[in-house]
């Protein structure tokens, strides 16, 4: 008596479901990147020809270069004060008994869940009070707040995840508490620290709701500049910048995950 194999519709419809989500999510991103090395002087799909010159003429287009080293600075400086702030909040927060542990890292991990757009406008508003107004200083404190939560959250969830023993062993044989942070813990949370660093980097680089609201001369990031320059101009060196912004992305997770590996990356729940 022959067997007959069911078939299992509900596999090949999740199946069908995946493959057609990752082409809706990646299709768009494959146009940019083709589009980027068109010889064209304009956006078109298919290109008719292959160049590189709109790379070149991203170095070439002054307003490009400048806001580049705005946002280079702020994304660096952003990342510093997020991780001297978030660190140490990490390391007493992740094993606090007090019942107001768990409402602080709530609060310092709340700019996730809010629109970027309300941070920006609401950041402009106080900040102009205490007397910052529209500055280097005042955006690089926004930068700050939102790219603390990705510190926070990666360093809490590898923090929280160590057994106390190594610490507790440590003290034991006569470390002092900074001597125990240096040699026991910041090693152990080092992968945590450098996978929050690169999100809060990449978040802060390419920011534009909150980088808008404190644009000027020279205060203007990188992706505020390219929304000014789409309103004037239809060629693609934006598509040739946002190939060099995804590639930069690409290569940083690319180095973190061949230094510390993703599966040490962990993420508080």
């Amino acid at each position: 008596m022959s067997m007959v194999r069911r078939i299992d519709w509900s596999f090949f419809a999740l199946l069908a479901f995946v493959v057609v989500f990752f082409v809706f999510m990646l299709a768009p991103i494959l146009v940019v990147v083709i589009v980027s090395f068109t010889s064209a002087g304009f956006i078109a799909f298919p290109v008719p020809g292959w160049s590189t010159k709109w790379f070149a003429h991203i170095f070439q287009y002054k307003p490009f270069v400048d806001a580049l080293i705005v946002s280079i600075e702020i994304a660096i400086g952003a990342t510093i004060l997020a991780g001297l702030l978030g660190v140490p909040a990490c390391l007493f927060l992740a094993r606090s008994r007090s019942r107001w542990a768990g409402a602080v890292m709530t609060f310092l991990l709340s700019p996730l869940s809010m629109p970027m757009i309300v941070i920006g406008f609401a950041s402009l508003f106080f900040l102009s009070f205490l007397g910052f107004g529209v500055s280097f200083a005042a955006l690089l404190i926004t930068h700050t707040v939102v790219c603390l939560p990705y510190l926070v959250r990666t360093v809490a969830g590898v923090y929280a995840g160590l057994p106390r023993s190594y610490e507790e062993s440590a003290s034991i044989l006569g470390a002092g508490p900074l001597r125990v942070f240096w040699h026991v813990t910041l090693p152990l949370i080092r992968p945590g620290i450098m996978a929050g660093s690169l999100f809060s980097f990449l978040t802060s680089f390419d920011n534009l709701p909150i980088s808008y609201f404190f644009g000027s001369a020279s205060t203007n990031t990188l992706p505020v500049v390219m929304l000014s320059y789409m309103e004037n101009q239809f060629d693609p060196t934006i598509a040739a910048l946002s190939t060099l912004q995804m590639a930069l992305a690409v290569v940083g997770l690319i180095v973190v995950d061949r230094i510390y590996g993703i599966d040490k990356m962990t993420v508080a729940a």
